[in-house]
């Protein structure tokens, strides 16, 4: 089936939704969802329809066997979503007041006369206008089956956009080579946490058992200092790594250094790949790398929007769905050979200052050689 001829069923299936005609919606949606897999998008979308209409006929075990298929998918936002409907299919149904509807009884009409139901010409005259303000307009009639699940489901869908937007933010500070900072940040905008960001800080508590740890209602932070340049990349590894269990999702992460020494100075290149293709339906995280260099920095790709520079400091926006790149490097006084060469400076000074005195004498006066 081709993608405009799938717009056409949602579409269909939509308006049969507003209209209250559920039994129409799944008749009309059976034959078709088999062509769409559970781990399409267009599937999902199908089956979260047809999961609508049967909870609005009361099909509540239907329902759930179509949940359980997007229980089973990978990409993680649809599985919460699939939990959640699971939770709103098995909640109790609430019972209707009685006082809600309003019953009217109807009295047996009295006998009447053929006289009395002549035409009375003269109060026609007189009631020239009908009064109805006191006329009832019939029974109250109840909501249709599946109005409040669709309420519902509405509500449901709107809690990711107004929860959903979630900040990640990790500063790595190497303006000290052998003595490097690390700074992870996440941070929930709206209401509260995501489930996976708390499996997420009790991961981190137990992988870094001696970070400083700092947790409060909306954000999370750790931080591990004096780190060396292989710890702190494999500190960024397992970071990445525990994200993709937690989100279900695979990524990659690639650093590639090297080292150059010039007599005083050092240079040092960086590349680091970020492959997050595999998020490409995780739209709710705002991902951030900040890296802080000893100097001022030169970065390969300086038109990538995706970078911002600024003298020393690297603020890199890492898009999900996409492979992120940067490469950047920086000059760097070599520590070692220069403290050497200071040292061998003031032995010399040392040595001239020694030298030069003898040379001028004590100005003591000299007992005489014989």
């Amino acid at each position: 089936m081709r993608m405009d001829s799938y717009k056409q069923v949602v579409e269909k299936a939509e308006l049969a939704l507003i209209k209250g005609e559920y039994n129409f919606c799944i008749k009309y949606l059976y034959p078709i969802i088999e062509s769409y897999p559970p781990s399409s998008k267009e599937g999902v979308n199908l089956r979260t329809l047809i999961i609508t209409a049967l909870s609005g006929i009361n099909k509540k075990e239907e329902a759930k066997n179509f949940c359980k298929e997007l229980l089973k998918s990978s990409d993680y936002k649809v599985r919460e979503n699939a939990r959640y409907l699971m939770e709103i299919i098995d909640s109790p149904e609430i019972k209707k007041p009685e006082n809600w509807n309003i019953t009217i009884e109807s009295n047996p009409l009295k006998k009447t006369s053929l006289s009395s139901l002549k035409p009375n010409n003269q109060k026609k005259k007189e009631k020239k206008f009908i009064d109805t303000s006191n006329i009832p307009t019939g029974q109250t009639k109840p909501f249709q089956k599946g109005f409040i699940f669709i309420i519902s489901l509405l509500l449901l869908l709107l809690i990711p956009l107004l929860s959903g937007c979630v900040k990640v933010e990790d500063t790595l500070d190497i303006s000290e080579i052998d003595s490097i900072n690390n700074n992870f940040e996440i941070e929930s905008k709206y209401i509260k946490k995501f489930p996976w960001q708390i499996r997420f800080e009790q991961k981190i508590k137990e992988i870094f058992p001696d970070g400083e740890i700092s947790k409060g209602e909306l954000d999370f932070s750790f931080k591990n200092k004096n780190l060396s340049m292989e710890t702190a990349q494999e500190t960024l590894f397992k970071i990445q790594r525990i994200a993709g269990e937690i989100l279900g999702e695979s990524t990659d992460l690639k650093i590639d250094s090297i080292e150059n020494n010039f007599f005083f100075l050092k240079k040092y290149n960086f590349k680091i790949d970020f492959d997050l293709q595999n998020l490409l339906y995780v739209e709710d995280l705002e991902l951030t790398l900040n890296i802080i260099n000893p100097n001022k920095v030169r970065v390969k790709d300086i038109e990538n929007s995706n970078v911002e520079v600024s003298k020393n400091f690297i603020k890199w926006q890492l898009i999900p769905g996409e492979l992120n790149s940067l490469e950047f490097s920086f000059w760097n006084w070599n520590k070692l050979l220069l403290g050497f060469l200071i040292i061998l400076l003031l032995i010399f000074i040392a040595y001239f200052l020694r030298f030069y005195r003898y040379q001028i004498g004590s100005n003591f006066p000299e007992l005489p050689s014989n």
